[in-house]
């Protein structure tokens, strides 16, 4: 082969191997953010009541009764501001601190921070039971976002900071990073479901946004080790951690904190969707 017809078969090669560039089953990725490669097309799945994208929302079931669901302990550095009632269980009462519970409690308590009711696992029936419920149904949500089929997997090698997102599952099989502000674009009725094997560290004074109309309520963060949200950042959506949830100084939330083992907060803003 000539030098010509050498350069003309190297340049088919390479156009192939562009298109050939899909990152998953949800269509091809285009432009940069942080230096990594940013999704365009949503994913596989018609969204919430089959009216929107990406797939359908995960069940909470009665977990969703609660902005703040932790199986081991729920602190706060005063004062924090919480819209939602707050559950805890098994641990008891004891272990909901920096909160200055009302007394006595009934089936729940109050607190000043807190614009819902609290509950724990040692107040008057039905209150034990309501949480053995919503606990198995916090369990069971967990293994149901991380079971959905992945459209994008590995984005941006777990650094997803700078990245325009359309609502689709995306998996990862290690921690996630968001060092800078991601943007979830989509409709009312679209949804995005996060698959993290690690843990998610968020960096401090960032914001996960949505735009477009989407919802918090639509958007689900399944993650196997600890979640950080760095302190003054603002973050969105459903947070389910096999472990704990930590929200630095002065961060804040719309959506819901559901951990298995401690929700820690220092000075927060929580406010359910």
């Amino acid at each position: 082969m000539n030098r010509f017809g050498t350069l003309f078969a190297a340049l088919a090669l390479s156009a192939l191997v562009a298109g050939c560039g899909e990152n998953s089953r949800g269509g091809s990725s285009s432009g940069t953010a942080s230096g990594q490669p940013s999704p365009t097309a949503p994913g596989a799945g018609t969204g919430e009541g089959g009216l929107g994208r990406g797939p359908a929302p995960v069940n909470l079931g009665t977990s969703g009764n609660y902005v703040i669901l932790a199986k081991s302990g729920i602190s706060t550095v005063p004062a924090s501001a919480i819209t939602g009632n707050m559950g805890l269980s098994p641990a008891a009462a004891t272990s909901i601190t920096g909160f200055n519970l009302s007394t006595p409690p009934t089936t729940f308590t109050t607190s000043a921070q807190d614009t819902g009711q609290v509950f724990a696992a040692d107040y008057d029936a039905p209150t034990p039971s309501n949480l053995t419920t919503a606990v198995a149904n916090m369990q069971t949500a967990y293994t149901d976002a991380n079971g959905r089929a992945a459209d994008y997997t590995e984005l941006g090698a777990g650094n997803i900071g700078g990245m325009t997102l359309p609502p689709a599952v995306y998996k990862w099989g290690t921690g996630l990073l968001i060092p800078t502000t991601v943007v979830l674009s989509g409709g009312p009725n679209d949804v995005w479901i996060f698959q993290i094997a690690g843990g998610l560290t968020m960096a401090s004074a960032k914001n996960v946004t949505l735009t477009g109309g989407a919802l918090a309520k639509n958007v689900f963060w399944a993650t196997f080790g600890a979640a950080q949200i760095g302190s003054t950042s603002h973050f969105e959506g459903i947070l389910l951690s096999q472990t704990s949830i930590n929200m630095d100084t002065g961060a804040s939330t719309k959506g819901r904190l559901l951990a298995q083992t401690a929700v820690t907060l220092d000075q927060n803003v929580v406010t359910q969707p």
